[in-house]
């Protein structure tokens, strides 16, 4: 499967100088730990799969590495499924929407999968992880899924958080991606054990988050999520993909249509425009040109894309229409004008009226 999360464009986004993105929290300091004998890795991609393979060199220890990296932030995320069932549901959205054919998606999720099921077989489980929506998600359902299975792994040492915000001479920091080797073995040693907090919390955000009714996003946000410090910022991102009740946009889909107006016209300068808005970028570029293609569609589309040199995605030209004018400064409603039929989690939006809004200037989910 393509890299989900980190594309070169998303590890060099700079920031615009009107588009000034905030910086990430810094996570508390983490005690040290000695490094066990035989442990087994889980990641967000490629890249830091990568580097944490040469890490482990830099720490003269052994290790085997597995990913976590499926773009839970996008499509059908429900409840109730049995894990073969959910593994055909996600890559038959993935192949839709084109990050590799259904064949490869399916047998990238199923190898991920059974490799955390051989567990059992290592003194101790390290997850590498990083502040945004991305990673929150595949953090919850991790440790909704060690927590379901064995409890006896929890507060014990075998079962080791590493997750980060920021990194001292990294600026901006997007995420792990970023880092040298030597940086990623220095990450080792300051590993926590994942608590009963952390996996309560957890457990509850990501039964929230796959519900079919999104108002319990909300209760846990009002819960103390202080054990994963990152995660109330990631699920109130989740919440701002619903359609506003201004526009009928997501905040993904306005941001979009601003940096066209502002004259941002190639894929490339968008998608990195687009992510110095964001205080933790969580998209990568095949999940970014999905949400264009979908403003693109017919009958009433609000942008234009037209093939750059060499047929090449950085180099496609984009252009607001006259539609996408009347949107993106209030005067049509998108979803009333176009339909939708898009899956937030456990929460499946269709028609031309969504069931739920963000309303923006209340900081709130509104019916309908």
């Amino acid at each position: 499967m393509a890299e989900l999360k980190y594309s070169d464009l998303l590890l060099s986004v700079t920031v615009p100088a009107a588009l000034a993105a905030a910086t990430a929290a810094r996570p508390a300091v983490a005690r040290r730990q000695p490094v066990a004998a035989r442990m087994l890795h889980v990641t967000n991609g490629d890249i830091a799969a990568d580097l944490i393979r040469e890490a482990l060199r830099e720490a003269e220890t052994q290790g085997d590495i597995t990913l976590s990296a499926d773009v839970l932030h996008e499509g059908p995320a429900p409840s109730g499924l049995l894990p073969e069932r959910w593994r055909k549901v996600r890559a038959r959205y993935l192949a839709e929407c084109g990050y590799a054919d259904y064949d490869r998606c399916l047998a990238d999720l199923t190898e991920w999968d059974h490799k955390l099921e051989g567990y059992r077989n290592y003194d101790e489980v390290v997850l590498w992880f990083e502040h945004d929506l991305f990673d929150q998600l595949q953090l919850l359902r991790l440790l909704d899924w060690f927590g379901s299975r064995d409890l006896t792994l929890i507060g014990r040492g075998r079962l080791s958080l590493i997750c980060i915000g920021d990194r001292p001479g990294v600026e901006p920091f997007h995420g792990l991606g970023q880092l040298t080797p030597e940086q990623m073995a220095s990450l080792l040693p300051e590993r926590k054990p994942v608590t009963d907090q952390q996996v309560f919390l957890a457990r509850h955000a990501w039964r929230a988050f796959c519900s079919p009714e999104p108002i319990g996003v909300e209760v846990a946000l009002r819960r103390d999520t202080s054990a994963l410090p990152f995660l109330a910022e990631a699920l109130r991102r989740h919440l701002e993909e619903f359609p506003w009740t201004r526009d009928g946009l997501s905040r993904t889909e306005r941001q979009a249509l601003l940096g066209l107006d502002a004259g941002f016209e190639t894929f490339e300068s968008l998608f990195r425009a687009v992510q110095a808005l964001e205080k933790s970028p969580y998209q990568g570029d095949t999940s970014f040109f999905h949400s264009l293609r979908g403003l693109a569609s017919p009958p009433m589309p609000l942008i234009r894309l037209e093939a750059g040199p060499g047929g090449s995605i950085r180099n496609q030209r984009i252009s607001l229409t006259a539609t996408g004018r009347d949107v993106l400064a209030g005067r049509e409603d998108w979803v009333r004008l176009h339909g939708i039929d898009r899956w937030l989690g456990g929460v499946h939006l269709h028609g031309r009226q969504a069931q739920w809004r963000w309303d923006g200037e209340h900081a709130r989910l509104a019916p309908g």
